[in-house]
């Protein structure tokens, strides 16, 4: 898997490349873009400050962008963050980066396929993730930030549109997925800008969209949060990871179904276990799980005795 590289300005398209930033005739041409790392250069001057704008990078974060390329986004990121760890699969970058990180000693670049690095080892760990991402690595990569980096607080990505509007999907919709439920245990959107294909080169099929979120912060001490808006634990995430996938991963049947036979701590469910889970939270037994909102996952879990981390609230 592989990452989409950022680009910069608005710029003419080169022969063997997609060319130099606009006004700046100091850098030689980006190397073409490579299918099979998804790589679409964002061209769009306008649009790269904008995002920049809306990620809200300060100076106290570290963050981490992948597919940095020949650095158009991470430049501006170093001029506001403390340290920012950029990954980069494709080798023809490595010398810019490397003259890069010469110049600006709170850069440090990882080269290689991010998904097979252990991004929990980091050091400094990361606040912020901040990438134009490739289809085939945004979903794993986020799932992973998202359970394995704790400290990992806000995500500013470019993605598909399609893939955004799943990420925070509603119920008993066609996007609403496992990966929308456990994005929104554990997140809540801030900001989303439309991008259209012409803002990069080439030129992808789709829309893009520009997508800000955050994690849920933990609720004040002698204060009280409903179900699903207190974040959960490292490992009930975890416990939530396996029930909802195994849902999920048969949609179309009833949860009675799905989720008989989910062993956890030794116990299994059974089809009985789950009908009066759904009976107790006023539920037909023939409820699919796109029917459930996420603090309904919270709370059918709770009533299957299923870890989740989160501590009884509001009666819930």
């Amino acid at each position: 898997m592989a990452e989409r590289p950022t680009g910069g300005a608005r710029k003419p398209v080169a022969p063997h490349g997609d060319g130099q930033a606009a006004g700046d005739r100091s850098r030689p041409p980006r190397p073409h873009a490579l299918h099979r790392y998804g790589q679409n250069h964002l061209v769009d001057g306008n649009i790269l400050r904008a995002i920049v704008k809306q990620a809200a990078v300060g100076p106290d974060d570290v963050v981490l962008e992948v597919g940095a390329a020949d650095g158009q986004l991470t430049r501006p990121l170093l001029e506001r963050a403390r340290l920012v760890h950029a990954f980069e699969i494709d080798h023809r970058y490595a010398s810019r980066l490397a003259k890069l990180a010469d110049e600006h000693p709170n850069l440090a670049v990882h080269p290689g396929d991010v998904l097979k690095q252990d991004l929990a080892t980091l050091d400094p760990p990361p606040t912020a993730l901040v990438a134009n991402l490739a289809y085939n690595i945004a979903i794993p990569l986020i799932m992973t930030t998202i359970a394995r980096l704790p400290q990992l607080s806000r995500w500013a990505v470019m993605v598909q549109k399609e893939l955004g509007e799943r990420l925070f999907a509603v119920p008993s919709t066609k996007a609403y997925s496992a990966v929308s439920v456990l994005t929104q245990l554990a997140c809540r959107r801030d900001e989303v800008r439309a991008v259209p294909p012409a803002a990069f080169r080439p030129q992808p099929r789709v829309d893009s969209s520009f997508i800000t979120f955050v994690r849920r912060a933990p609720a004040a001490a002698g204060t009280t949060t409903a179900a699903g808006d207190a974040p959960l634990t490292a490992a009930g995430y975890a416990a939530m990871d396996q029930l909802v996938r195994r849902a999920f991963g048969q949609r179309r049947k009833v949860l009675t179904n799905t989720l008989a036979g989910a062993a956890r701590a030794g116990a299994t469910v059974s089809r009985d276990d789950v009908k009066r889970a759904l009976d107790g939270l006023g539920l037909s037994p023939a409820t699919r799980p796109e029917e459930l909102a996420p603090p309904q996952w919270v709370a059918l879990a709770r009533a299957l005795a299923w870890p989740t981390g989160v501590a009884e609230v509001d009666g819930h």
